[in-house]
């Protein structure tokens, strides 16, 4: 009998959940919202997209870089950046948002010989560049007074009770588990692990050498990402000047870090909306421009499609120039080329007869005596 093998729901309920926040927020603001953050995009966005996209993408590739050589990685500053872009890309196109920096901690970390480590570099540069972000939130935030009121005593305090209480429960569990996993019998492995990842820690994010560079690449990306989101929200036709729109475009940011997201969409829209009906910009502004964002990103993102399409076609080709060699039966496939042409010297005269050989005096008879 065959058994059939479970599958985790887990990521289909994900999917669920950020379908269901843009089902829900067309059913109760309509359309039209989603389809003017579309067609609010232009040339000069399209350009300033792209612009950005660089610059945040070798802020990263950079950061990355850094953290790797601190644990004892090798990576080269071109591979980064194309790496980078590669899973910016995968990130814009796939659930969850977080799939392209999986696939590049995998290639990493195979390229490199050390999987674990390669996976930890990852994972601590996107620790380094969330930390950055919630620092900024938490100072920017709170000069926002609408949204203090909000969350304070408004509408906003459940959902925000729920955020910093699933927080708070988080960290508990985290600190709970590694207890137990350190005093639990048997539980070597998982102490090694830990103190790897520990180790890594020490040397590649919080390093006296290394954090400085770290969290300031961390900030000047995020700068690049504050831009992007301002040009997507002037296009969409905000008037608010800057020091209101920038705590609501951090919360959306925010938002995009939860793993409910399909490329980055749902809880982006939904938190958008939320702020700007907060600051009392309108929740239909928070969504066009959320998504005029969302498309600007994807725009940027493109170099990265680029270079998944150049290096498939190069795997292609290396494919078949192995099954061609295989075909051959493992030899050297020969490669046509013309047989170069070899002018004739001059002919060689006629060989010299050879001297006379010397009579050999027979056996047995001394060379004195007279023949």
């Amino acid at each position: 009998m065959k058994h059939s093998i479970p599958t985790r729901p887990t990521p289909w309920l994900r999917l669920l959940v950020g379908v269901g926040i843009i089902v829900g927020l067309i059913a109760v603001l309509g359309k039209d919202a989603f389809a003017k953050g579309i067609s609010v995009i232009g040339p000069l966005s399209i350009l300033a997209a792209l612009g950005i996209g660089l610059l945040t993408t070798v802020l990263s590739a950079l950061r990355w870089q850094l953290v790797a050589r601190r644990v004892g990685l090798r990576l080269r500053a071109r591979d980064a950046i194309a790496e980078t872009y590669r899973a910016s890309f995968l990130n814009a196109v796939l659930p969850s948002g977080v799939l392209g920096d999986v696939d590049r901690a995998v290639r990493h970390g195979r390229d490199s010989g050390d999987m674990a480590r390669g996976a930890r570099a990852v994972v601590l540069e996107r620790t380094a560049g969330q930390i950055v972000l919630i620092a900024v939130a938490c100072i920017v935030l709170p000069t926002q007074p609408a949204l203090v009121a909000a969350v304070l005593s408004g509408p906003g305090y459940p959902p925000v009770a729920v955020a910093i209480g699933a927080v708070a429960v988080l960290i508990a569990t985290t600190g709970v588990a590694i207890v137990i996993a350190r005093h639990r019998p048997g539980a070597s492995k998982w102490r090694r692990v830990l103190g790897a990842a520990m180790a890594d820690a020490r040397k590649g994010l919080l390093a006296r050498d290394t954090w400085p560079a770290l969290f300031g690449l961390s900030l000047a990306s995020l700068a690049g990402f504050l831009v992007l989101f301002l040009v997507a929200a002037y296009s969409a036709g905000a008037t608010a000047p800057l020091w209101q729109l920038v705590p609501l475009l951090l919360m959306a940011l925010l938002a995009m870090a939860l793993p409910v997201n399909i490329g980055g969409w749902g809880p982006r829209e939904g938190i958008a909306a939320l702020g700007f009906w907060m600051a009392g910009l309108g929740a239909p502004l928070g969504i066009t421009t959320s998504v005029a964002y969302g498309v600007l990103a994807l725009i940027a993102s493109l170099p990265g499609g680029v270079v998944l399409l150049l290096r498939r076609a190069a795997r292609a080709r290396a494919e078949r120039g192995l099954a061609l060699a295989e075909h051959h039966g493992g030899q050297a496939v020969p490669v046509t080329a013309p047989i170069p042409v070899v002018e004739p010297g001059p002919r060689p005269g006629p060989r010299p007869a050879p001297h006379a050989a010397a009579p050999v005096p027979p056996a047995g008879r001394p060379e004195w005596l007279p023949r």
